[in-house]
């Protein structure tokens, strides 16, 4: 298969990052990869589109992620047709370019939807993921398996709120990732929430939710595949993220410690509650941050920490994800065939 991963800018990328082993499991398994930055996108009329992708066809001496990132960043540039490619995987981060590159994430998501329109596979679906760009994504979801949650850029508001959580509540931005402005105020910070509240909204809204006491002892990471929790030998793929002493964000870059998860049936429970939006959605690769029998977020975009899943529970999560890909995309394959036979029949 050729597959394609959408990121912000190669530079960027990291040999940490789960789409690098994606990419680097891709090619052990055969497959030709590409990575297109958002900026790479060519239309080119009569629905015909290309990308500027690096390209990396064999796995040659390339034997870890490191390796596979240097191979990348000393590829040059060849413009390639989109509707050459079997899959388009979107792992872009939004966020990342919201200031610099405002337009990116958009003009991203248009070429995706233009993509999947000439018949190209589309990870995930890029018309949910225009409603999905922020953390109001969540408030589709079922109401008891998510925190009290207000969404404005009234300090009056925040305050209001403030006042009925019994002056504990999270404060961060609605449009963000990786932890940042990611703010506990208690009775103690009381005096700095409208100084808070300005700091966030120069970005746009806020987002308000509820303290949720176990958040003190970190999150959990939970992978669903297809709607379903990505399982192996009855090992879910999952990682307890646990901040440090004194940190609020459970983020791994920030400074967070990977432990196994104990993933209980009530979070199985929880868990099947979103499933079946999900699927309908078309959210193939899914990461949910979970806290004690609440979902804090949904992450559709570039869920990370599946290589610290796969360490910490010994099992290659990254294969069974590519394996699950090469028996759809030859199932599809073979039911275009079919629908050919049948016409010139």
């Amino acid at each position: 298969m050729n597959i394609a991963f959408v990121i912000n800018q190669t530079h960027k990328e990291k040999a940490s990052f789960t789409t690098t082993l994606l990419a680097l499991k891709a090619l052990q398994r055969g497959h030709s990869i590409y990575y297109i930055g958002l900026a790479d996108f060519v239309y080119l009329g009569q629905d015909q589109i290309a990308a500027h992708a690096r390209a990396v066809h064999q796995i040659e001496d390339i034997t870890d992620c490191e390796e596979l990132m240097d191979k990348l960043r000393s590829t040059k540039k060849e413009r390639v047709l989109v509707q050459d490619l079997d899959i388009l995987w979107l792992r872009f981060d939004p966020v990342l370019d919201m200031i610099n590159r405002p337009w990116a994430a958009s003009m991203g998501l248009q070429f995706a939807q233009l993509a999947q329109h000439s018949g190209v596979r589309v990870l995930n679906n890029p018309k949910a993921l225009v409603d999905a760009e922020n953390k109001l994504y969540l408030e589709k979801f079922p109401e008891e398996i998510r925190p009290k949650t207000i969404v404005t850029r009234s300090y009056d508001d925040v305050k209001q709120f403030f006042d009925e959580e019994n002056h504990k509540i999270i404060l961060k931005p609605l449009k963000g990732s990786g932890g940042k402005n990611v703010f506990l105020v208690n009775e103690q910070e009381s005096k700095n929430l409208k100084q808070i509240v300005e700091v966030i909204c120069r970005d746009g809204y806020l987002i308000a939710q509820e303290y949720l006491p176990n958040a003190q002892y970190g999150d959990i990471r939970f992978f669903l595949l297809n709607g379903k929790p990505l399982v192996i030998n009855g090992k879910y793929a999952s990682v307890h993220r646990v901040q440090p002493e004194g940190e609020l964000r459970s983020n791994i870059h920030q400074g967070a410690t990977a432990q196994q998860a104990v993933i209980t049936p009530e979070i199985l429970e929880m868990v099947e509650k979103v499933s079946e939006k999900l699927i309908e959605d078309g959210m193939y690769f899914v990461g949910l941050d979970i806290i004690a029998d609440k979902i804090m977020e949904i992450n559709v975009f570039s869920p990370g920490a599946l290589p610290q899943a796969c360490e910490l529970n010994g099992e290659d999560y990254t294969s069974a994800i590519l394996e699950d890909l090469e028996k759809s995309t030859s199932k599809k394959r073979n039911q275009i065939i079919d629908t050919v036979l049948h016409q010139i029949k």
